[in-house]
């Protein structure tokens, strides 16, 4: 487990610091191939150097964010003008393991070149 992303989840109050734990959990079980770290001041996996997801506080949630989500198909909401889609929670509770394991194995088939979007000048590329 990466040190810094348990101490970004013990900053957070009771219930945020249960659903950050319960979702960085997941994520390590489902994705061992991955590189988890603080990125942008959030938790966020890699796969080679490409964000696939990560997790931050908003004002009323956690927000769940998966960069290639959008093309999951699944019942993510579309964030941004690019891929990127994500799954709020305010409770624990409302975490569906089943519904998060499938996204995650869905973000290591379905992946968006995110890596080098600045290189290609906004422009994103399929990987998977």
């Amino acid at each position: 487990m990466n040190n810094e992303i348990e101490k970004y989840n013990a900053l957070q109050s009771e219930e945020d610091k249960n659903i950050c734990n319960r979702l960085m959990d997941e994520i390590n079980r489902s994705l061992t191939i991955v590189e988890g770290k603080i990125w942008h001041g959030n938790p966020v996996w890699f796969i080679d150097g490409n964000p696939i997801v990560g997790y931050s506080k908003l004002k009323t949630c956690i927000q769940l964010l998966f960069w290639s989500g959008a093309s999951f198909e699944e019942g993510l909401k579309s964030v941004g003008k690019h891929k990127a889609a994500e799954a709020r929670y305010t409770d624990g509770e409302q975490i569906n393991i089943d519904d998060l394991t499938r996204w995650l194995n869905k973000s290591k088939e379905i992946q968006w070149d995110y890596k080098n979007i600045v290189k290609r000048n906004g422009i994103l590329e399929r990987l998977k």
